[in-house]
């Protein structure tokens, strides 16, 4: 064992590990060794180690795992519900963690996390990958610039006309905490925040729709169980800033319309504007300028910015941007991308907005 590496375990061997963390980790054998996994499934967790770790211990039960004094570093890929008291236990125990979006299933638990990393002083982030896309961390260069300006007006996209995710637990709200608010509309709203760099909230209203549960003939995952979907397919909410900036985030599953974006924002500011879109006729994302130049509106169109898929043509992924910087932070000491507050924050308006649309009022953020 190479002690120079920081010995990396996983939690959770579905979709999400043996797509985006696994691939990533494994082209860092410079950096890490995995070291362990763990599973409800041992025939899961045998399968992922034989491909990227043979000699790896395997667990079952992740507090024995988290025991494990040979792990630096732990990688949890679960249903929403388990992000919390893995990620708490994880820290306790002196490991960095790396959680799957998002940060937890409400508030109060994603407080606990918070907490425990600032007691420990373990490093934690959350895994919104979506900022490493090269067109948001384009647009993020030009928003610390100023080339937009002040933003005061935001738009967060996390729209399917037909994606409803029939596999796993997304349709399980004890296990999800809701449906594409929770799953997509999150990193719609990471990407807006991040962007705007603002964080300060007033107040927050929200929607959400059940009603196209009938509807399920023309779903590219396939049809599902009606009585099955028990989450809403669809939210919507206006979020007011103190500073009087205002966020509209629409988030859908399954919404009958033809402007189809996901994790993209659109930003409107003093000195101009920029949109993440998707071209139907060239089937590709976008990410379009728009302002005034001598007397004229204009849009600048920038055409190497693109795509949200992990696997791309280019050598380096975005998973492989997001985990890079993840295990430098920890070896060079430094803040990750995605700071734990911040995912905080993402998730109190999360729940905001469910609150708002269970009760009909505007949820007025309190100070923490």
């Amino acid at each position: 064992m190479d002690m120079g590496k920081l010995r990396v375990g996983i939690i959770g061997c579905g979709a999400i590990a043996l797509e985006k963390h696994l691939p990533a980790l494994a082209k860092l054998s410079d950096k890490v060794e995995l070291v362990a996994f763990c599973g409800r499934h041992e025939e899961t967790i045998r399968k992922a180690a034989d491909e990227y770790a043979p000699q790896a211990a395997l667990y079952t039960d992740y507090l024995d795992m988290v025991k494990d004094a040979n792990i630096d570093v732990i990688h949890i890929c679960t249903p929403n519900v388990h992000h919390a008291p893995m990620a708490v236990a994880a820290l306790e125990a002196g490991k960095h963690v790396m959680c799957e979006k998002p940060m937890a299933i409400n508030a109060h638990e994603a407080k606990r996390m918070l907490d425990a990393a600032e007691r420990t002083g373990k490093k934690l982030t959350i895994a919104y990958q979506n900022r490493f896309r090269k067109d948001s961390l384009l647009l993020k260069d030009a928003c610390v610039r100023g080339d937009l300006g002040e933003i005061y007006v935001a738009k967060a996209h996390a729209v399917r006309r037909r994606g409803v995710p029939t596999w796993g637990v997304f349709m399980d709200k004890n296990l999800q905490g809701g449906g594409p608010l929770i799953d997509i509309g999150t990193h719609a709203l990471d990407l807006t925040l991040w962007l705007m760099d603002n964080y300060e909230v007033e107040s927050v209203t929200g929607v959400t729709h059940n009603k196209l549960r009938e509807q399920n003939e023309a779903n590219p995952f396939g049809p599902w169980e009606p009585e099955d979907f028990n989450v809403e397919e669809s939210a919507f909410a206006f979020i007011k800033m103190k500073n009087g900036a205002t966020i509209y985030l629409e988030a859908a599953w399954a919404l009958n319309t033809l402007d189809e974006r996901e994790a993209m924002t659109t930003l409107s500011g003093t000195r101009g504007g920029a949109e993440m879109r998707r071209n139907a006729l060239t089937n590709t994302d976008e990410l379009v300028f728009n302002g005034e130049m001598f007397g004229n509106l204009v849009e600048t169109k920038l055409q190497t910015a693109a795509g949200i898929a992990y696997i791309s043509p280019e050598e380096e992924t975005i998973a492989d941007r997001e985990i890079g910087q993840w295990i430098d932070a920890i070896m060079l000491d430094t803040d990750p991308v995605v700071m734990p507050k911040q995912a905080y924050m993402v998730t109190r308006i999360l729940e905001a907005i469910y609150e708002s649309a269970e009760t009909g009022k505007s949820v007025e953020m309190m100070e923490d």
